[in-house]
């Protein structure tokens, strides 16, 4: 009898062994897809996903805000062209994640943000789960797709669908909604592992229409004074080589968004970036790769384009063209696939923009880079933006492979015309929505995606939506250095409550507040610095040493101003016009 006993248990635990359920199918999906990174935060109803995740041999990286998180899921899909996952709790925390991933989609970054919620038939009955909320119908308005699983045999379609979603054609945010419900659900191991979908070619090439590539050929060869214009898209698309070919073979001025800063060198001596004001309203045909006619470009219209113009426009996306003017040549398709038949179309004979064209253009940058340097060569007490800009500038140009997050209104406005990039996709910033409080979870994932050291510069404004995560920095000891421009407010530091009472004015913060205070509480290095000299050492120190580090950097409460418009991209704009 106790033969049959022992026998019966063995059965009984060969059985057991033969079951899987929710938490591991969503784990084994992601891996049989190489993701191999989860950032979060834990709680009901996904606590346990997390930890099975890490014991599984993934990496989570779990935030103190659930935004935050979102925002390093969705950056790290820029830098991957793999889904970013953000995991989250239900519905506060869902909606915490929203932005993110309203962000992610307005940017065309592909991120997957994944959701603990309650079970559909209490949420349709109103009964008053914990946490109650139809979170997909609230997703579906501010993502690519949305979708919600719930049987366990369906997760492996519910991963592919979302990876799918987020990377094919314009790449954006994907939502994907499981219920507590779910993750519980047992089945047999083998029926498990055959429901599991291995993405097969999730961002197939989209080939252009050859005559569109022969329409916008003969265009650009006819035009006096043409212009191309990178955008972030052309940095995702990873067709460096051919990007730069084609600009060097045609000979043609380049202008980079920010976010394409370093697909050149900013020191290239095709880039207009210092002419800026001057080569988008003197062109005669202008050349879109990646780049949307949206509020950063004025929308392509009004004084900002100047005299008329013909454009072309090279974007995955059809319905993109004539979004705001005319587009004379659209190209349909991939990015590296367009560029790629453009170059072959181009081949060895096409001949260069005129001499007045390029030397106006040398002309005008020779100006204002002049100027540019005037201004960074004063050195002045306390420090204003430009004088602890020169600093930093120095620091990137002698570490050109290290991300650089750049968020404010000042401080990202005169950063984005001084601070050189000489590397692709090194620069990451506000984007398309010019959202705020970015810079954290944008630092957190360049360090863990890149495994190289970060320098992340933020107003004392925008560091305060994010700055909890310095604990999360310390906690998983990542190479970030962070910099704050600290002038005591918001633009400046010098306003006054108009009524006269005791309230501070709206636009103020504590006066001589030490952040880097913040750091060192939780076991990182903190700097307080009041010169370009102080600066420029310390960040070099926290470079060197890989240790996380915030330095305070005292700036003139009166050096800023009310601005944070982020169509004013130029050295000296003024004299751009």
């Amino acid at each position: 009898m106790a033969e049959v006993g022992n026998e019966l248990q063995r059965q009984a635990a060969e059985e057991h062994q033969a079951q899987t359920d929710g938490f591991h199918l969503v784990i084994d999906a992601l891996k049989l897809n190489g993701i191999e990174n989860i950032y979060g935060l834990p709680g009901i109803p996904v606590t346990d996903l997390a930890r099975l995740a890490q014991a599984n041999g993934m990496r989570v990286i779990s935030f103190r805000h659930e935004q935050n998180a979102g925002n390093a899921a969705a950056i790290a899909g820029f830098l991957t062209q793999k889904p970013g996952v953000c995991l989250t709790v239900s519905a506060p925390g869902f909606l915490n994640g929203l932005t993110a991933l309203a962000n992610a989609t307005t940017n065309c970054f592909p991120m997957i943000l994944i959701s603990g919620s309650s079970e559909r038939e209490i949420v349709d009955l109103q009964q008053g789960d914990y946490e109650e909320m139809d979170q997909l119908a609230i997703a579906r308005p501010h993502a690519k797709a949305a979708f919600r699983v719930l049987h366990a045999e369906d997760i492996g379609v519910g991963i592919a669908r979302a990876i799918r979603a987020a990377v094919s054609g314009r790449p954006g945010g994907v939502y994907l909604d499981l219920p507590a419900k779910l993750l519980g659900q047992s089945m047999e191991a083998e029926r498990g592992r055959q429901s599991l979908i291995k993405v097969v070619d999730p961002a197939p090439r989209q080939l252009p229409a050859p005559d569109s590539i022969d329409r916008a050929v003969a265009l650009l060869k006819s035009a006096k004074r043409p212009l191309i214009l990178l955008g972030k898209g052309a940095a995702y698309a990873r067709a460096d080589a051919d990007i730069r070919a084609l600009v060097e073979k045609t000979g043609i001025p380049y202008l980079p968004m920010s976010m394409a800063k370093g697909l050149l060198p900013d020191t290239h001596p095709q880039s207009a970036s210092a002419a800026r004001s001057y080569v988008l309203a003197e062109a005669d045909v202008v050349m879109l790769v990646g780049a949307r006619l949206n509020w950063l470009l004025s929308h392509g219209k009004g004084k900002t384009w100047g005299k008329p113009k013909q454009f072309i426009q090279i974007d995955i996306s059809p319905t993109e063209m004539d979004s705001n003017v005319a587009i004379a040549a659209p190209v349909v398709g991939d990015i590296g696939s367009c560029v790629s038949a453009m170059l072959d179309k181009i081949g060895n004979g096409f001949a260069k923009p005129g001499a007045d064209w390029l030397g106006a253009v040398e002309e005008r940058k020779d100006k204002n880079l002049a100027k540019m340097a005037e201004t960074l060569s004063r050195d002045v007490s306390p420090m204003n933006f430009h004088s602890a800009l020169r600093a930093l500038k120095d620091v990137v140009k002698a570490n050109p492979g290290i991300s650089f997050v750049n968020e404010g209104a000042n401080t990202l406005d005169y950063a984005r015309a001084v601070i050189d990039m000489y590397e692709p996709r090194k620069r990451l910033d506000v984007g398309t929505w010019g959202v705020m409080g970015v810079g954290m979870g944008y630092a957190v994932a360049a360090a863990v995606e890149t495994s190289k050291p970060v320098l992340a510069l933020c107003g004392d404004s925008a560091f305060g939506f994010s700055g909890m995560e310095v604990e999360t920095i310390c906690r998983y000891n990542l190479p970030i250095c962070i910099v704050i421009f600290n002038n005591n407010g918001v633009y400046k530091g010098i306003d006054v409550n108009p009524t006269g009472g005791n309230d501070p004015a709206v636009t103020m913060f504590v006066k001589g507040a030490r952040y880097d205070k913040m750091m060192e509480a939780f076991g990182g290095v903190g700097h307080n610095v009041t010169t370009p000299a102080e600066l420029e050492a310390a960040v070099n120190e926290a470079l060197r040493s890989g240790k996380p580090t915030l330095v305070n950097a005292v700036i003139d409460p009166a050096a800023g101003t009310e601005s944070g418009r982020l169509t004013n991209l130029n050295p000296q704009s003024a004299a751009n016009k």
